[in-house]
């Protein structure tokens, strides 16, 4: 056969066969749309929130009935949702009029695996510690901790936890040049940015990596392991060594695993925890379709909450079908699918 001749003939068969492969598929997630807590008390949350971390409110809104409640997996529930801004960023707060949840566990600490928080980020660490110590906030740290020069990927990197009313950790993050999201380095003249990341403590990275990135469609933008006492002191978990892990979908703030290799004492979270306990956080996550048999959905790694996707009656919650599900660690997952244009 002439070489033109067997040229053609290959290309011919290397385009049929990839005219007989299936087109890859949709990730499940497409985005984070906000990241959201339990509160006891909104108007309390609400004036903490924009009043100390200049958050903006732009919706406030009540639902109730079956649909909802199979949504969130909570019987006779009437609850109470406010989104707040910052930045391009949303947090939403829930607060359950009915029925009421269990309180924070008085005890909790950084390792548990109940653990969540948002890292806000901040244009200048010195003011934000002393605009936070002039409100009275409550200390997680001992104070903001400046991570070592010699952990290439976390070096300079400032961070405080502390806690909102009803002892959420949060934390606040100032990235050095070179580091970190380019916008979150551009000029302006706020002290509070927006979040660039909601964080979760882990059992197993692998296990996490295979549910958010193999299942759900993340994609794995970052690695570090910080240990020493200035992550010690930031945690304030003596002897703390953790593998941190950083994940995005397409916008929206990211997803980090935080698994401690040592104290390896967090506690897992209890198995009949509900929506309206305030230890519970949910991650909204948009999705490109959510059919009941979607094997990704079907996947022995997912735990749904909701019996199966939940249609809702009406525009409220700013989406027309939802589940509420969790992933191996028991952390809460709530994935929607946008409204209609």
């Amino acid at each position: 056969m002439p070489l033109v001749t067997r040229t053609l003939f290959a290309a011919f068969l290397a385009l049929a066969a990839l005219l007989g492969q299936p087109a890859a598929a949709e990730p499940l997630v497409t985005a984070v749309a906000a990241v959201g807590m339990t509160v006891s008390d909104m108007e309390r949350s609400v004036d903490f929130f924009t009043r100390v971390l200049r958050f903006e409110k732009v919706s406030d809104t009540e639902v109730w009935g079956g649909d909802y409640e199979r949504l969130q997996g909570v019987f006779g529930l009437r609850m109470r949702v406010v989104r707040l801004q910052l930045g391009d960023e949303l947090l939403e707060l829930t607060e359950y009029l009915a029925p009421r949840g269990r309180p924070l566990p008085v005890d909790s600490r950084s390792n548990d695996f109940w653990f969540q928080h948002v890292a806000i980020i901040v244009s200048d660490m010195d003011r934000a510690y002393a605009h936070l110590r002039q409100h009275k906030v409550e200390h997680a740290s001992t104070g903001p901790q400046r991570l070592p020069d010699w952990n290439p990927n976390a070096g300079g990197i400032s961070a405080f936890y502390f806690k909102d009313p009803d002892g959420h950790p949060l934390e606040v993050l100032h990235f050095p040049p070179g580091k970190g999201d380019p916008k979150w380095h551009q000029p302006s003249d706020r002290l509070f940015l927006g979040i660039d990341h909601t964080a979760i403590v882990i059992s197993d990275t692998e296990a996490s990596l295979r549910f958010y990135r193999d299942l759900l469609g993340l994609r794995q933008v970052g690695a570090s392991e910080n240990y020493g006492i200035e992550q010690e002191r930031l945690n304030n978990v003596f002897g703390a060594r953790l593998r941190i892990t950083a994940l995005r979908a397409g916008s929206g703030p990211g997803i980090e695993f935080l698994e401690y290799l040592a104290p390896t004492t967090g506690r897992p979270l209890p198995l009949d925890q509900q929506a309206n306990d305030l230890a519970h956080w949910q991650t909204t996550l948009v999705s490109s379709g959510l059919a009941p048999d979607d094997a990704r959905l079907r996947d022995p790694a997912v735990r749904w909450v909701s019996p199966g996707p939940v249609e809702l009656p009406g525009p409220e919650l700013g989406f027309a079908k939802g589940i509420l599900i969790r992933d191996p660690d028991g952390h809460a997952l709530r994935l929607i699918e946008s409204m209609p244009d």
